[in-house]
């Protein structure tokens, strides 16, 4: 039985969004669209800050590395996606999705970490403005984005050792465009219960920890906003940290779409087309809310396309 085991389990058939022939080269040219407006939008932002010095603060530094963890994480999912497409081939090896889980992991979880430490560093810039730059020093900076990818690697790593005890023996289909680790641990015919546990704890870790930080930032952001006096310094103080709020909701709220809708259908295609919000559709969105909202983001991309083409 073991021996049959490794054998099914030397690769898993990724389903995909859909199994229409006609819809194929619909979804590549959708699917290539997203992935190059996200990897461009992305890598413009993080061009904009390391080339002008004025944004070279905290605030920017962290939203560097949020735009480095979108452009991995898509990385991670959507070339496999499409290769998958243009050869008319759904399989990807068991080595392949346990590596590519892993990765996706990682950049996901520095995602949701990376959006508390910015949600943090908003609190201090408002909270206490006198000391803001003592308190987010340099040092600082870069140590929280490191304790970011370090948790997160540790809590990808964890989940990917664990899949490797387990033994593959049914349905080696995942109903979905990636490697997903319920879907994968729903395949599984050994127990899972370590497995689900780390699930769980993982889940606190990564989502509802980051979510309570962000929740208690705002609350004292709120709170000292609302004991400026004149609504002009309210809506300044406020207004620095629109961008931020906007792609939290963005995210979080994709991300509780693709909960609900896998928790009350019974359709693993209507959960995989919500994923494809809080996967794809989140980072692509991301560029254009900080550069649309932000006159010093504004600026820094139009220096940065002028530079470019006088360049050229």
């Amino acid at each position: 039985m073991e021996s049959e085991n490794q054998t099914l389990a030397a690769e898993f058939l990724l389903l995909g969004l859909s199994e229409d022939p006609e819809l194929q080269p619909i979804l590549f040219g959708l699917f290539l669209t997203m992935y190059l407006v996200t990897v461009l939008g992305n890598l413009l932002i993080i061009l904009a800050i390391s080339s002008d010095s004025h944004l070279h603060t905290p605030m920017y530094f962290f939203l560097s590395n949020l735009s480095l963890a979108d452009i991995c994480s898509t990385s991670t999912l959507v070339p496999k996606m499409l290769l998958n497409i243009q050869t008319e081939s759904k399989a990807i090896s068991y080595a392949g999705c346990l590596t590519q889980l892993c990765f996706f992991v990682v950049f996901i979880g520095m995602d949701n970490l990376l959006l508390a430490v910015m949600a943090y560093d908003r609190y201090v810039a408002i909270c206490h403005p006198l000391h803001y730059m003592v308190i987010m020093n340099p040092r600082l900076c870069v140590l929280l984005v490191l304790i970011c990818v370090l948790i997160s690697t540790v809590v990808a790593l964890l989940h990917t050792l664990l899949l490797l005890r387990l033994s593959f023996c049914k349905h080696l289909e995942i109903p979905h465009f990636f490697c997903d680790l319920t879907e994968i641990l729903k395949m599984a015919c050994s127990n899972t219960l370590i497995n689900n546990i780390v699930v769980y704890l993982s889940t606190m870790l990564l989502g509802i920890g980051p979510v309570s930080g962000i929740i208690f930032s705002y609350t004292r952001i709120v709170s000292s906003i609302l004991r400026i006096p004149s609504t002009g310094g309210r809506y300044k103080a406020f207004s620095t940290c629109g961008s931020h709020l906007s792609v939290v909701f963005l995210f979080y709220g994709t991300a509780l779409g693709v909960y609900l809708s896998s928790a009350v259908t019974d359709s693993p295609r209507k959960a995989t087309v919500a994923s494809v919000m809080y996967v794809l559709v989140t980072p692509m969105l991301n560029p254009f809310i900080y550069s649309l909202r932000n006159k010093d983001m504004k600026g820094a991309l139009r220096k940065l396309t002028l530079g470019t083409f006088s360049m050229s």
